[in-house]
């Protein structure tokens, strides 16, 4: 299948130096501060990089997660919240806004943000293996994996920590629940392509690969619908590409609705399915001229360079002709007016979000460390995060992402399968 993917920008980031106030020079504090601020540098120098390791990635990245929830969780016998979440300012920028920063005095800002640009890292990675000029069954089987954990990170920051900031999301932001749906939703109808594609390649009944094709194509458009209202100098581009996605995988459920109906002798319903499949192939086309033209962040996608892409006209034809042929020939049914129904749920293939948690706290937090803290002399209502003081401060650099090998060959198979 053509996982030609749009790919947002990574978040940016300030430095930070985790310089907690004290009650007495404890070493082991200074130490945990130190190894705080070592461990998400570290992480935010590898998620720069869509070809590292999804190994090396998780591993900072749990490391890191587990010294960051002594911030948010109390290390002592009473437990609940920290008494050091609103110690310290974190500063991020938003994937689609721009370079302009927010800033929150919240450590659950912290970890919302990291979370969501590791789920962001993991697209691209999907996108840096789908890029290879050849890609064997076991990569296909990690972009798969790739995009259901990205999926299952926006999921779990969405259900279990955005709701506990205390300041509400600014429309468009990535704490806004239609950005972050629209991450879910994207993920998880990538991860389906790849399961459409297998599903094809091995030839499977074509009702099935027409009933995973329309799931995927709700999928997309769900994600398209959570952008709407959002301003369209950002979202346009992104937009675009969800409803181009929507409208080529309902192009493809109602092609192999049609050949499903014609194993089934129904020439007419057929014929009409394939009619349907051609009027989607000619809105794809549409869309995806406007989604080059359109302005945007990311890096863009280029489906019309794409053999499956390129395929889908001749198999929407062949098969019509097929069908119109054994009609004219053999079965003389009536072309209904009205397309047929597309099957609303797959019996197999479909993708869900890979379940997210958090790490175990670090072992360096104990209760003796939590109480060499002293209580924060700061509130996460402080006027210095004000979004006056925010501006005056003003834009992150933009984080220097690394380039990525795009293959632009056509695939060896016989689907034109690929990734990209």
């Amino acid at each position: 299948m053509a996982y030609w993917f749009h790919r947002n920008p990574l978040k940016a980031t300030s430095q930070i130096n985790f310089d907690l106030k004290m009650i007495v020079n404890d070493s082991q504090a200074i130490k945990l501060c130190s190894e705080l601020r070592l461990a998400r540098n570290r992480l935010l120098d590898l998620l720069c990089d869509p070809n590292n390791s999804v190994e090396n990635v998780e591993n900072c990245l749990n490391n890191y997660l587990s010294l960051l929830q002594g911030l948010f969780i109390a290390i002592d016998e009473k437990g609940g919240e920290s008494k050091l979440r609103y110690a310290i300012r974190f500063r991020w920028s938003n994937t689609m806004l721009g370079n302009a920063a927010n800033a929150q005095q919240d450590a659950i800002f912290e970890l919302v943000s990291i979370c969501q640009n590791y789920g962001i890292w993991l697209m691209k990675h999907a996108a840096m293996i789908a890029g290879k000029d050849d890609i064997n069954m076991d990569e296909a089987k990690e972009v798969h994996k790739c995009l259901r954990k990205a999926a299952g990170i926006f999921s779990t920051v969405q259900e279990k920590y955005i709701g506990q900031l205390l300041q509400k999301p600014d429309p468009g932001s990535d704490l806004d629940n239609k950005v972050v749906q629209a991450y879910i939703n994207q993920c998880t109808a990538e991860a389906q392509e790849v399961t459409i594609a297998r599903a094809i390649e091995l030839k499977h009944a074509p009702g099935l690969i027409s009933a995973l094709a329309n799931e995927t194509s709700r999928m997309y458009k769900a994600a398209a619908d959570s952008l709407n209202g959002l301003n369209p100098k950002h979202f346009g581009k992104w937009w675009k590409y969800l409803q181009l996605k929507s409208s080529f995988y309902l192009s493809y459920a109602y092609c192999y609705a049609g050949e499903n109906l014609l194993q089934q002798e129904k020439c007419g319903e057929a014929i009409r399915a394939l009619n349907e499949s051609e009027k989607y192939q000619s809105e794809v086309k549409t869309l995806s001229k406007e989604y080059s033209q359109t302005k945007g962040l990311g890096i863009s996608a280029r489906p019309e360079q794409h053999l499956f892409f390129r395929k889908l006209g001749s198999i929407v034809k062949l098969t019509l002709d097929k069908c119109e042929r054994e009609n004219g020939f053999i079965f003389h049914q009536k072309v209904p007016n009205d397309p047929p129904e597309l099957e609303l749920k797959a019996t197999y293939g479909l993708a869900s979000p890979e379940e997210f948690t958090l790490p175990s706290i670090n072992p360096m937090w104990n209760p003796t460390i939590y109480a060499a803290f002293d209580m924060p002399r700061t509130n996460p209502f402080d006027p210095a995060n004000s979004k006056a003081a925010t501006k005056a401060e003003g834009d992150l650099p933009p984080v220097k992402e690394a380039n990525v090998h795009q293959s632009n060959k056509d695939p060896k198979n016989n689907s034109g399968c690929v990734v990209q």
